[in-house]
């Protein structure tokens, strides 16, 4: 029992370690993502405005949430003009906090080493901190203003512990842009750096 409790909490501390490190650093997001395209090359002028559903005009959060999409739509060849759009692009985005996957198995028993959905630290009784886990997707449909097609639409979905949606969301667009616009069929995995590089090795 010794042996296990020990080479749990050893674990536990392991992966707290590269945490902060990672906090430090930066950080790899993978994100699942799938396109659809009619398109076959960028098109010009890719000039769009945003589009919204009659739910999210209400949303102040919405504006943030296209603030957040338009660095990515960017540098896919897009460019915002509200006054003669090609485009329109609908923005949407989902976040929602779940269980973590590595929950403490021994937390159940009131005792242990580790990470659960609430909290972290050893033994029943003292103070643990929070390990919240997240489950993330956005997506964006592009359509043609001259014939209301919809000629592109892709989402990316991603869970983790990060809490920044102002960092993590922006970099969740630039993976659901991806090759844009002969993006890979199928759903497959984008990965996207985010926060300060690593330091090279000496």
């Amino acid at each position: 029992m010794r042996s296990v409790l020990r080479r749990a909490g050893a674990a536990v501390l392991a992966g707290f370690a590269l945490a902060l490190t990672g906090c430090a650093t930066g950080y790899l997001l993978d994100n699942n993502v799938q396109s659809f395209s009619h398109l076959t090359a960028v098109p010009s002028p890719a000039t769009y405005r945003f589009e919204r559903l009659p739910s999210q005009s209400a949303d102040p959060v919405q504006s943030q949430l296209e603030a957040l999409a338009d660095p990515a739509l960017h540098k896919a060849g897009f460019r915002r003009d509200d006054s003669q759009p090609r485009y329109s692009v609908q923005v949407t985005a989902r976040v929602e906090r779940v269980p973590s996957p590595y929950s403490d198995p021994w937390d159940r028993f009131g005792f242990g080493w580790g990470f659960s959905g609430r909290r972290w630290g050893i033994g029943g009784g003292l103070g643990r901190l929070e390990s919240p886990w997240y489950r993330r997707e956005v997506g964006l449909v592009v359509r043609e203003l001259a014939g209301n097609k919809v000629v592109y639409e892709t989402r990316a979905a991603n869970d983790g512990p990060w809490l920044d949606n102002a960092s993590v969301l922006p970099a969740m667009f630039d993976a659901a842009l991806q090759g844009f616009p002969n993006a890979p069929q199928g759903l497959r995995r984008v990965d996207i750096h985010v926060g300060a590089p690593a330091a090279a090795p000496r």
